[in-house]
């Protein structure tokens, strides 16, 4: 893309006019624009261009052209934030039924021979390129997007959670860090998450640390980053979130560019706030990378103080409205999360995502520690999963049901987000997970979730938010 800086990544240009994350696809064969009834709008125009059908219903639920119609008893198309009526699971025989779970197991076991004997022997960067430039492309054609379908599922309405002012269609969503270039968040949704957090973005466009700067730890399932947030800049991502279409939450994570002095981070964020919040769902404050020199000073009660109150006074001048939440750190001590958690709640900050990677790689013991070929960075993974799950709970200890609390770290199962709902957490993310486990990871995680939710004999993973926190610990009179 023009004024892209040199060595950042952009989203791939071959695809052309099909299929190019925010761009016109032309209408399939059989679904000529000419043949197809004029819509009127409903609710929130849905922005999306492609002319949309429900499978379940005739050609009278229709929307073209950026306007949606529904016939009475009809559920609509979904809306930006999902702000809209839950499409109903489609009643499936038992012999498809069975064939679908059958494919899904296929294409697990497809994806673990390919990365046990493939990917794994590609530099990480590459690989992870090549999974988005893959799945982009599966997309860009009505068969493929056929497939994905099928490989996600149905949504559960089991699995919806109204958090933030919005509604997921899942607890589960992908961690920053996965889509740095708002290139794939629409993709990514498609297969199974309840939302996508892009980036993260910063001010101005770099290429982040020198490579090799990302390793896999496969026995530990593990990885080890020292990123430093390459993205091509807020301005480009802005306008790549502008044009995305309507139907899926997507947050957008910032940080501070790496060439701004750490006394002037606070304008940093300003700028790239202004330009992100009114095109995102949500913002997330990010001042816990390892990989930026003096970010994690950000979050000391002072200058995280400062931060949130200039954020939300950038946010009143520009008339936008977006919950806000900050990130931190596993390597906050008890105290200084103790902390953050009583800041948070005399800010009325929307939410706390917890936790970022550590910088503590005695976390992954002996096992392939000499075969990181880097000094710092941050691991995450399943080395990750205790101190983020300890993390999580004095959060809620404090915290109760007052904000949002977003668990990442260690998630790789149904038990694990299980977990970290009941723990307290209203919404999970992942990153390595996906990595290790491929594109059939989050339909089947929402497919055993819902089932878990059914065997506890709640109608919804909502009323389990928080079941099984520890009681909040008592104040004394001198605090």
């Amino acid at each position: 893309m023009p004024g892209e800086l040199r060595g950042v990544p952009g989203c791939d240009a071959s695809f052309g006019a099909n299929g190019v994350f925010g761009t016109k696809l032309p209408p399939r064969p059989s679904e000529s624009a000419t043949s197809l009834p004029v819509c009127a709008p409903v609710r929130d125009p849905v922005t999306s261009t492609l002319p949309i059908r429900f499978r379940s219903t005739p050609r009278n639920t229709i929307c073209v052209a950026g306007v949606a119609t529904r016939l009475p008893g009809i559920g609509n198309t979904s809306t930006r934030g999902g702000r809209d009526d839950v499409p109903q699971p489609l009643r499936k025989s038992p012999a498809t039924a069975i064939a679908s779970e059958a494919n899904r197991k296929l294409v697990r076991s497809m994806y673990r021979f390919l990365f046990n004997f493939a990917l794994s022997r590609v530099e990480p960067e590459r690989a992870h390129h090549v999974a988005q430039v893959s799945l982009r492309t599966l997309r860009s054609t009505s068969l493929g997007r056929a497939a994905v379908r099928r490989l996600a599922g149905q949504p559960d309405p089991r699995l919806e959670v109204r958090a933030l002012g919005l509604r997921f269609p899942s607890p589960v969503g992908i961690a920053a860090g996965v889509d740095k270039d708002a290139c794939w968040a629409e993709h990514l949704a498609a297969l199974g998450f309840g939302f996508v957090e892009v980036g993260t973005v910063t001010a101005l466009p770099q290429p982040g640390n020198p490579k090799p700067r990302v390793v896999r730890v496969v026995e530990r399932r593990a990885l080890v980053n020292r990123m430093g947030f390459p993205n091509p800049g807020a301005d480009v991502v802005a306008e790549r979130l502008g044009r995305r279409p309507r139907g899926g939450v997507v947050a957008v994570n910032v940080g501070k560019s790496m060439s701004v002095a750490l006394d002037d981070a606070v304008a940093d964020y300003r700028r790239s706030v202004a330009r992100l919040a009114p095109a995102a769902d949500l913002v997330v404050l990010n001042v816990s990378s390892p990989n930026t020199p003096g970010l994690r000073e950000m979050q000391g009660p002072e200058q995280l103080a400062s931060l949130v109150l200039a954020i939300r006074e950038e946010l009143a001048r520009a008339a936008v409205a977006v919950p806000l939440l900050v990130k931190i750190s596993p390597d906050l001590d008890d105290e200084h999360v103790d902390a953050v958690a009583r800041l948070a709640l005399g800010l009325e900050l929307e939410g706390i995502v917890a936790v970022n990677t550590t910088v503590d790689r005695g976390v992954l013991g002996t096992t392939g520690r000499e075969e990181i070929p880097f000094e710092g960075g941050g691991v995450s993974g399943r080395p990750l999963r205790p101190r983020a799950v300890e993390v999580l709970r004095r959060l809620q200890a404090i915290v109760e049901q007052r904000l949002v609390l977003v668990s990442v770290g260690g998630i790789e199962s149904a038990a694990d987000v299980w977990d970290r709902i009941r723990a307290g957490a209203s919404l999970v993310q992942v990153y390595t997970a996906f990595v290790y486990e491929g594109p059939a990871w989050a339909g089947r995680i929402n497919r055993e979730l819902a089932q878990m939710v059914s065997e506890a004999g709640a109608s919804s993973v909502q009323e389990l938010i928080g079941a099984g926190a520890v009681p909040a610990r008592p104040t004394s009179a001198a605090t």
